[in-house]
Parts: structure tokens; sequence; C-alpha cells
């Protein structure tokens, strides 16, 4: 059985640079894995909205993402707090069987809105992964994330596209 890689996110891809970016990767990606992006809606907020604010329309985001996560997953949320990886790292971590135990097949990396993730969500992770210690639009991120997980692929099969 193929991997199936699950991309939960929120908020949806305005520019269009974004979109053909993620767009390409996912082409890429179908050669390895059964990959699929799933945008959820962000909360709307006021202009500067208070803590409880952001901490409620977190929680409202959790409860979305976790109505949509497979069942038997390996969740990964991306934050700030997580573990910074190598690209090769990453890719020994795709080729062991799953990030964790090798029980499941279904690997599910999550990416937060503007505000990231409700603290409860990634305290239910499996694990939590860090793209960089710099801030990054979480649009961005989106894009990285696609690169990275077909750069691990590449690696795992010897391609020259990893240098």
């Amino acid at each position: 059985m193929a991997m199936s890689v699950h991309i939960l996110c929120v908020g949806k891809l305005k520019e269009s640079f974004y979109r053909d970016a993620c767009a390409e990767y996912v082409k890429r990606l179908g050669a390895y894995c059964r990959l699929t992006v799933v945008e959820l809606p962000e909360e709307k907020l006021p202009p500067k909205p208070s803590p409880a604010q952001i901490d409620a329309a977190l929680e409202k985001e959790a409860a979305a993402i976790r109505a949509k996560l497979p069942p038997s997953a390996y969740v990964i949320a991306l934050c700030v707090e997580g573990r910074m990886r190598s690209s090769e790292d990453l890719a020994a971590k795709l080729r062991s069987g799953i990030w964790g135990d090798g029980s499941s097949k279904r690997l599910v990396f999550l990416i937060g809105g503007s505000y990231g993730l409700d603290k409860a969500l990634k305290g239910e992770a499996n694990d939590r992964l860090s793209m960089s210690p710099m801030t990054f639009p979480h649009h961005l991120a989106r894009v990285m994330l696609l690169e990275q997980v077909y750069r691990a692929f590449k690696i795992n099969e010897g391609s020259s596209y990893h240098k």
C-alpha cells in the first residue's frame, strides 16, 4: 500500500504564485504517494484581536482539523516549538515506515493559519516540526513543506534532485 500524505491547512491560498508552486509539487508528489491537501477556513477576527479572541478562533480551527484527521494517522504539527530537521532526516523518517512507530501508513501534517495552531492540538500531535527559527507566512510554509516532502522522496530514491 502506498503511503498517504495529508496536509491539513488553515486558510486558502489567495496569491496565484503560491497556488502555482503548490500545484507543481502536488503533481510531482503523485508519483511517490497519495497526497491530499485540505484547506480549512480561517476564523474571522477583528483587526486587533484580544488573546481570548485568538484562542477562541484557534479552538474552532482545531475542531475543524480534528474532524478531518484520517483514522490511525501519524500527526505532525508544524509550529515554532517543533524540532528542526534536515532534509536528509526528513527522508530517513519517511523511509523508516512512517515518522513514528511504522504502524500507520497515513502521515498528516498540520499547518495553522496566521495565528498558528491551538496549543491543545499541538499537544495531541505525535510530533512537532519547525521549518526554521524565522517566521514565514503560513501560505509559504505550505509550499516549503510540499517541496521538502518531495525532496525527501527524491533523496530516498537516490535522485540528483538533492545536491
